[in-house]
């Protein structure tokens, strides 16, 4: 079985040729191509270019979807065509945003796509060594740290539980019963 990335390549090239293609016959803006298939599984590349104005947005994304259609590449939707101040065109795995500047400028997509990752935590085992340093607190007689240990975890396991005593039973003096009424 092959995987994603030996299989798709070439169409997704394919696919972004078409897209820059349209966007440099209509003269499109500040062209910008985002690879994120680090960032999400949804798609793949993300392209952002601008228009002069609305009429000029909305023919950049109706090119766009003819040029990938002609590619052989059908687009899944056009989202905000009517306006025209940011239109959106999903071609599955290349989403196309087509923007005035100044709707371009406030929402900051570029900023967005072009950022690192984020930090990730500290692994478990400087969490789980901390935990050891600490005093280890009493609990049904072992340890909290050796019941962690013994789960497997370097989180701190929850005390066990004291058996409860069996209520005592009642009479039926001390709490008469109602009959049902009818």
């Amino acid at each position: 079985m092959s995987s994603r990335k030996n299989v798709r390549p070439p169409a997704r090239a394919a696919l972004i040729r078409a897209v820059m293609t349209a966007l440099e016959d209509m003269k499109a803006l500040d062209i910008k191509s985002f690879d994120v298939r680090a960032a999400t599984d949804a798609y793949d590349a993300v392209i952002i270019a601008s228009g002069n104005s609305d009429r000029h947005t909305r023919s950049i994304a109706d090119r766009v979807a003819q040029n990938c259609k002609a590619a052989g590449f059908r687009p899944l939707g056009v989202e905000g065509g009517r306006d025209g101040e940011w239109v959106l065109v999903d071609l599955n795995d290349v989403i196309v945003h087509v923007m005035l500047p100044r709707v371009r400028e406030f929402y900051a997509l570029e900023q967005l796509w072009d950022a690192p990752a984020p930090a990730l935590r500290k692994p478990a085992r400087k969490a789980a060594k901390k935990a050891a340093k600490r005093p280890a607190k009493k609990a049904a007689g072992k340890t909290v740290a050796k019941a962690a240990a013994r789960k497997g975890s370097g989180a701190k396991a929850a005390p066990a539980r004291k058996p409860a005593k069996k209520a005592a039973k009642r009479t039926s003096a001390a709490s008469p019963r109602r009959a049902p009424a009818r």
